[in-house]
């Protein structure tokens, strides 16, 4: 009785083992059920593995070119100061479960002209979650590089005044289980750090890519090239230690 008492024991320890700790193969069966089948050999992304979340009312897609005509009235917004919310943004994405990845794009927003004309990266889960880092279009002298959290229907803005002459900006955003960061550039190489945050939906599988709208009575054409999906480059915090759970 007490070999099978042991026996039944080492099972159950092994069977819990191979839950908290996934095999290499179903990580790599994670990352195949989003990512890995838009990635090309290059490293570039193939579009046609991503779909509409909301459908622009006018859009092309050429190649690795992605090109979005926004429709006046268009926004992403949820309550806070504003009070008013705003859910009709084009949404461009594909969805995953990998827990460790970058997403990068160029945006080029050279025909933005109106007051909060945007485009950029965006993590859409539903109307009340998500997250988006892009530049709006101020006046002729300045525009809002920043980005929005959206948790639970209330979403913040952290921003910062970029001149106005600026009509490309490259976006890098990557996750780290359930953490995110938004990065941006001027060139594609180096990339400064935009925000760190937490998604309270976004611990399992998220849906993340582009967006463009024109909340006000406006329209442009926003241009995403150079999407590429990469290992994690959002490494891993080298202080202080986590806090024991």
């Amino acid at each position: 009785m007490r070999q099978r008492n042991a026996f039944i024991g080492l099972v159950l320890s092994l069977i819990v083992s191979s839950c908290s700790n996934p095999s290499t193969t179903d990580k790599a069966d994670n990352f195949a059920d989003g990512v890995t089948a838009a990635m090309q050999g290059d490293g570039s992304v193939d579009l046609g593995q991503f779909s509409w979340t909301r459908e622009a009312a006018a859009y092309s897609i050429s190649g690795d070119t992605l090109s979005i005509t926004t429709a006046p009235g268009t926004d992403l917004w949820q309550r806070t100061y504003y009070h008013f919310r705003n859910d009709n943004a084009p949404v461009f994405q594909i969805s995953t479960r990998e827990k460790y990845f970058s997403f990068v794009v160029k945006t080029d927003f050279s025909g933005s002209h109106h007051r909060f004309d945007q485009c950029g990266v965006v993590m859409y889960l539903d109307s009340e979650n998500w997250l988006k880092g892009s530049v709006e279009y101020e006046n002729d002298e300045f525009q809002h590089l920043g980005s929005v959290a959206t948790n639970n229907g209330y979403s913040d803005w952290a921003t910062t005044a970029i001149p106005a002459g600026v009509k490309t900006m490259w976006y890098r955003f990557s996750r780290r289980a359930d953490d995110y960061c938004i990065e941006c550039s001027q060139d594609g190489l180096t990339f400064s750090q935009m925000r760190v945050c937490h998604i309270y939906k976004g611990a399992d599988e998220i849906s993340f890519g582009v967006y463009a709208c024109s909340p006000e009575e406006s329209s442009f054409t926003a241009v995403f090239t150079d999407m590429k999906i990469t290992e994690c480059m959002w490494k891993a915090h080298d202080g202080q230690q986590p806090d024991e759970v």
